[in-house]
């Protein structure tokens, strides 16, 4: 009896670049002022071509790429220290 649900390991792998970049575009579009859902259709329709186009395009004014630079600053917790 054959299996027909193995993908094999190249599937697998081109599995998860898909959903990284659905993932890291709609982050990156959200940073820059497009809403989370442009990121998330150029990643689930163009895979990682979709995540360059999504690198492409130019921040909006006042956005957060804008205002904080492309990468977030971390927020270090005081609350720690006395």
């Amino acid at each position: 009896m054959t299996v027909l649900a193995t993908i094999g390991a190249t599937g697998l792998y081109l599995l998860f670049v898909w959903l990284l970049s659905a993932a890291a575009g709609s982050w990156l579009s959200d940073r820059k002022g497009y809403g989370e859902r442009v990121g998330l259709a150029f990643g689930l329709l163009l895979s990682a071509a979709g995540l360059l186009i999504v690198l492409l395009l130019p921040g909006r004014p006042g956005s957060r790429w804008r205002v904080e630079g492309p990468l977030p600053r971390r927020r270090r917790d005081h609350s720690d220290q006395r």
